[in-house]
């Protein structure tokens, strides 16, 4: 009896355990996916794709599970929260105008991660490579 008590522990225990794994790997290259996402908007300097590149980053780590789909909302949440004083600072952007481009933005963020095309925000003549 104890024998087969501690081999249902150990079973839930190591179980648990791989869950946690998987999770984690999951949310570590959903960052990557994100990172990825803002490396190529940066480098694409595209006036009009940056709500293209919040969904595609978004949709690309959410793909990966739910620890994609952590990441990315924590990075997203993040991001935002932090433009949010940054914004008026560097851009001379006002409050209301801070408000507006957030609210795009995360419409954008969360389309991505429930998983829609992300190309329903990609602008017009943006290079095929992103």
């Amino acid at each position: 009896m104890k024998l087969f008590t501690g081999l249902i522990l150990c079973s839930l225990v190591l179980g648990v355990h791989s869950q946690w794994l998987s999770f984690l790997g999951e949310a570590y290259e959903g960052a990557k996916d994100m990172w990825r996402a803002y490396s190529d908007m940066r480098e694409a300097n595209y006036k009009g794709a940056d709500k293209y590149f919040h969904a595609r980053g978004n949709y690309d780590a959410a793909q990966r599970g739910p620890g994609g789909v952590w990441a990315a909302e924590v990075i997203s949440n993040g991001r935002e929260a932090l433009q949010g004083f940054t914004d008026p600072l560097f851009k001379g952007m006002t409050r209301d105008q801070v408000r507006e481009d957030t609210k795009a933005d995360q419409f954008a963020n969360e389309w991505g991660r429930s998983g829609k095309d992300p190309n329903h925000f990609r602008p017009p003549g943006l290079p095929d490579k992103y």
